[in-house]
């Protein structure tokens, strides 16, 4: 039978790297498992990260953030868990390759999957799109970036126009483009072309160029491991939490992107650190054995 950890945190995103950090620092016994897939991978260059004054790339963000816990003796598990249910006072999660970890509380940093839009050239043509900033997925993060150039909002007409609306903010140059219609979307690094109206037969529609595109076509949380445990969420199935982070499981915390909240690395790093100091206090107390440094005799 597995150890009984103190906390198994799902996710080593920014949330998650950044309780571990905390549970570590609490002397507590943990254990990361990460899929590596952390939507901040997607981020080419973020501005408004607390104390990167330059920006600062998601990639070295997570690579800071894991190089942080690890000097505190945290070690994250390539993995997917697979599973996690409820067993008299633990919970047990396992993987497909076989791995099981007990854990008394588990926090889930498992965050969301977004819905990119198809683009000619496929899933490369796509990633080069996002690095280059011609195609963004967070107007709260890089609209101000984007601020006086041509943006086009790519989704559902109501949601496209809500985020059209928003980022009027940046620029007076936005429009709103009905992804329930034909559409053809192109992208380089000069930005992107959408044809619009586009015929069954491929045959062209009325044509638009944009410095920037948005697409706002929803997400999908990653809430599954807890919603098979009765865990509580929204309407677009992100878990709901208490001032803790506290799912309506007991035991079972959330913090990030898979909570119904805003979604920012901020927001992310607040609800890790909420939920990990709540953890270490409901857990036994873990005092310190042993002569201190200050003692004497």
């Amino acid at each position: 039978m597995a150890e009984l950890l103190d906390c198994l945190i799902v996710g080593a995103g920014p949330g998650g790297l950044v309780a571990a950090t905390y549970l570590a620092r609490y002397r507590r016994r943990i254990a990361v498992v990460d899929a590596g897939a952390s939507r901040a991978r997607w981020i080419p260059t973020s501005h408004n990260c607390p104390g990167f004054p330059l920006g600062v790339s998601g990639t070295t963000l997570l690579a800071r953030l894991r190089e942080q816990a690890e000097t505190h003796g945290v070690v994250v598990t390539h993995g997917r868990i697979d599973s996690l249910e409820r067993e008299a006072d633990a919970f047990v999660a396992r993987d497909a390759a076989g791995g099981e970890w007990r854990a008394a509380t588990v926090l889930l940093a498992t965050g969301i999957v977004d819905r990119l839009p198809t683009v000619e050239g496929g899933p490369e043509v796509l990633a080069a799109a996002i690095e280059s900033g011609t195609l963004r997925l967070c107007a709260v993060c890089d609209g101000y970036e984007a601020r006086d150039s041509r943006i086009a909002v790519l989704g559902p007409a109501e949601e496209a126009g809500r985020h059209a609306d928003f980022l009027r903010t940046f620029s007076c140059t936005v429009d709103a483009i009905d992804s329930d219609q034909p559409y053809r979307l192109s992208c380089d690094d000069a930005g992107c072309r959408v044809e619009s109206g586009v015929e069954r037969d491929g045959s062209p529609g009325t044509a638009r160029e944009y410095d920037t595109l948005y697409p706002v076509l929803g997400g999908d949380s990653q809430s599954q491991l807890a919603t098979a445990l009765g865990a509580a969420v929204d309407e677009e199935g992100a878990l709901r939490t208490d001032a803790h982070q506290q799912t309506s499981v007991d035991g079972l915390y959330a913090v990030g992107d898979v909570v119904s909240a805003l979604n920012q690395i901020a927001v992310a790093v607040g609800h890790a650190a909420i939920a990990a100091t709540a953890v270490h206090n409901r857990l036994p107390p873990n005092p310190r054995v042993g002569r201190g440094i200050n003692s004497s005799g």
